[in-house]
């Protein structure tokens, strides 16, 4: 099995057991149950290491601490596509990549304009700029071979670009007051990975223990705290100096996958998801937020993508894959409204100091509208047409790619996909990012 088909079957399991979650928070926070729900969630938990004492609710634990690890993963998977991967290929790039610029602007303009008149609420401006891979990978699995294998390339690739834009808001536009004593341990502890990587070290606890310590200096320093776990991953060597076939990136990224995909992305979908139903309203339903939110995810993302992608194609930037039809990519683009758990994470950090009413409005949005662009993207790519390459398409892709040497032979729907993620091991000099 290749990694790619690998990859694919992880997200889309990992995409049913968060609706299942998501239900389950659902239900248990309208029934009796809610009451003890609320309870679990608030329940204080701390670290008391001399001096140092860390008192936070589960549900920040599981925000502040558990979603690091997420973000470490992410950053573990960036830095293997961008050296070795399908990022590494900038010719690979250019589509997804217009199409998730588009779909984070766009989305987050709609969002401003709706709330333009209130300056608490402009704060959630990124929320609808959020996709969840995992919820968008699930519902295009379940179309089978009903999709080209590169149109689940497509969806990776943005999906990937648009966690960099993700990493970049946070850190940019959701950082709050800073500490300095705290920056500077952050800055000495950056400063030892720094050396490790130089000096080729191998040994993933030695990195682990200057992760942690960074993790605690980045949230005592007003940055937030899952920012670490990005950090310490760019630092994880690529490859042993020693052992040019093994890759520490690659062994923790397999540790991690199951981990994140089943447990603590669940954990943070039953966390985050509970919405107590029985006393909606209609001014909740159409509060600026919700309606930002959801016109954000539904229309927003849709438009950003397909518009830019279509500039792409027209420039000569860009061109669709043989097989994919801009159906497909309409189907795409609309499952990208599943903002979700990433959506979600970003809400939970631009209202979490305005109350509990602004919380409900914004996971409303957030669940309404990633309901309905699972429904429509699924139809949409449901009675898709399967197309099939035309022999021209067919011929000047088999031209280009005998031009490559690392390049396989002539693909079919499924080699072309697994080209498209495989590992290409070729170094990228001008890359900057810590190899070892």
């Amino acid at each position: 099995m290749t990694a790619i088909k690998k990859f694919l079957q992880l997200e889309a399991a990992a995409g049913l057991i968060l609706l299942f979650t998501t239900l389950l928070a659902l239900i248990v926070a309208n029934s009796g149950l809610s009451v003890y729900y609320e309870m679990l969630i608030q329940i204080p938990a701390g670290i008391h290491i001399g001096e140092l004492s860390i008192n936070k609710p589960i549900l920040l634990w599981v925000n502040d601490g558990l979603m690091a690890a997420f973000f470490f993963l992410v950053g573990l998977e960036l830095k293997r596509e961008l050296l070795e991967g399908h990022l590494a290929e900038p010719k690979n790039t250019f589509l997804p990549l217009f199409g998730a610029v588009g779909g984070m602007v766009i989305p987050a303009l709609i969002y401003l304009v709706i709330n333009y008149q209130d300056e608490s609420n402009r704060i959630g401006w990124a929320i609808p700029a959020a996709t969840d891979i995992a919820f968008a990978l699930g519902i295009l699995m379940l179309l089978g071979k009903q999709v080209p294998a590169s149109l689940k390339v497509f969806l990776v690739t943005l999906a990937i670009i648009d966690d960099i834009g993700a990493i970049v808001i946070i850190a940019l536009f959701y950082t709050q007051q800073l500490e300095t004593a705290p920056l500077l341990i952050s800055a000495t502890c950056l400063m030892v990975l720094t050396l490790l990587n130089r000096k080729g070290v191998t040994d993933i606890p030695a990195y682990m223990f200057v992760g942690g310590i960074l993790w605690v200096a980045v949230l005592k320093s007003g940055v937030h705290a899952t920012l670490a776990g990005v950090l310490l991953a760019f630092f994880i060597p690529m490859r042993d100096q020693k052992k040019p076939e093994h890759s520490p990136v690659k062994q923790l990224e397999s540790s991690l996958h199951s981990s994140v995909a089943f447990v603590i992305l669940p954990l943070f979908a039953f966390a985050n998801a509970g919405i107590d139903f029985r006393e909606l309203t209609i001014d909740a339903i159409s509060h600026p937020i919700t309606v930002g939110i959801a016109l954000g995810l539904l229309i927003g993302k849709p438009l950003g993508i397909m518009s830019m992608c279509y500039i792409a194609t027209k420039l000569g930037i860009a061109k669709l894959p043989a097989e994919i039809t801009w159906r497909h990519i309409f189907g795409a683009s609309v499952l990208c409204g599943i903002g979700f758990t990433m959506s979600l994470f970003i809400g939970s950090l631009a209202f979490e100091t305005t109350g509990s009413n602004i919380i409900v409005d914004e996971r409303l949005g957030i669940l309404m509208a990633s309901l309905i662009a699972a429904i429509a993207g699924y139809t949409i790519l449901k009675f898709a047409p399967a197309p099939q390459a035309s022999d021209e398409q067919i011929a000047q892709e088999m031209d280009e790619k005998a031009h490559d040497s690392s390049a396989p032979p002539p693909p079919t729907n499924t080699t072309r996909a697994g080209h498209a993620m495989s590992m290409n091991v070729s170094q990228q000099a001008h890359t900057k990012m810590p190899r070892g």
